[in-house]
């Protein structure tokens, strides 16, 4: 377990906090943030290293779409597609424990990491007031999943945050033990109606009698199902054959690669993106995706260098080989 850094736990009615708070994540670090359904660890979702950041705190095994937190429906409107029944949602519900997954908007601004490089983009206006003054202030989107590492129990309180992530977090904002105490419900509009990604702190039957239609259910423990919450495709994939691990480039291939050393005849690929040439992962992690995007199309194939599988890119190699695996 983390050491306990007290220090940095600070309270959210502190003004001077806050203004610490909106610094850090300016800055690109993370923050704790109170809401009230649990504790949330922030960083600017427009900031792709950034929440590259928030997967290496966590220690997640695998890059999961995050829920974008905005102030009001305004902000939420410059980010995603309303549809009137998901509008008529957000009026009943927002602010409050309910997240909505809708279509993403041209140059909404978010990283391609924080949606996993899917279309859509799961957005929350969460009702706590120390969330809605720091989102207010920040006035950017901020990725939030629940403060704790993967695999603990979520944070309900300041204290399990700094002990579960430590120094990770620049600051903790401290506004007591959160209310609900369970994460949003997730709700995504889909061509055949509305779906439950994740029961949480708003019941079905309230969603259900506001939008005038049962929800389907969607079993996330079913292997064909959507593998995280706010995600209705498998995974983004390219169209583009992926071969990982290459030691030569063939010719006509697209290149990925990372560091300094390229595999042999480097200068046969059609087009290369490195993913970090210093050989940061988080570098790396936060271009994941636009780059298998800017790749796909340029070629029939993107031969993958090799990327080590320490911190950050176990995650990496393992959406690539995702990527690589024959499709049904």
């Amino acid at each position: 377990m983390a050491r306990h850094h007290s220090s940095n736990i600070r309270p959210a009615d502190d003004d001077d906090a806050l203004r610490e708070a909106i610094a850090a994540l300016r800055a690109g670090q993370l923050v704790g943030m109170p809401t009230e359904t649990v504790y949330g660890l922030a960083a600017d979702a427009t900031n792709g290293e950034a929440v590259a950041r928030i997967y290496a705190a966590k220690g997640r095994p695998s890059f999961n779409p995050l829920i974008a937190h905005v102030a009001d429906l305004e902000a939420a409107e410059r980010l995603v597609l309303f549809d009137p029944v998901s509008r008529r949602l957000a009026e009943a519900f927002w602010p409050g424990p309910l997240t909505l997954v809708l279509p993403k908007r041209a140059g909404a601004g978010v990283s391609d990491l924080a949606t996993a490089g899917l279309d859509t983009l799961a957005v929350r206006m969460p009702s706590h007031p120390a969330a809605h003054a720091l989102l207010k202030a920040f006035g950017r989107p901020v990725a939030a999943p629940s403060a704790n590492r993967s695999g603990h129990v979520s944070a309900t309180t300041a204290a399990h945050v700094a002990e579960d992530l430590g120094s990770a977090v620049a600051i903790v904002l401290d506004a007591g033990p959160s209310h609900v105490g369970v994460e949003s419900t997730i709700v995504a509009a889909t061509p055949a109606g509305l779906a439950l990604l994740r029961a949480g702190g708003l019941p079905r039957e309230a969603i259900g009698a506001v939008a005038g239609m049962p929800l389907a259910i969607v079993d996330l423990t079913d292997p064909e199902a959507p593998t995280a919450p706010g995600q209705l495709a498998s995974h983004y994939a390219p169209g583009a054959m992926v071969r990982l691990d290459v030691e030569e480039v063939f010719p006509g291939e697209a290149l990925l690669a990372f560091g300094l050393e390229l595999p042999r005849h480097a200068e046969n690929a059609a087009v290369t993106i490195n993913l970090s040439e210093r050989g940061d992962l988080i570098e790396a992690a936060a271009r994941l995706f636009s780059a298998l995007r800017e790749l796909d199309g340029k070629a029939a194939t993107i031969a993958v260098a090799p990327i080590p599988t320490t911190g950050l890119g176990e995650a990496i190699v393992d959406r690539l080989r995702r990527a690589a695996a024959p499709r049904p």
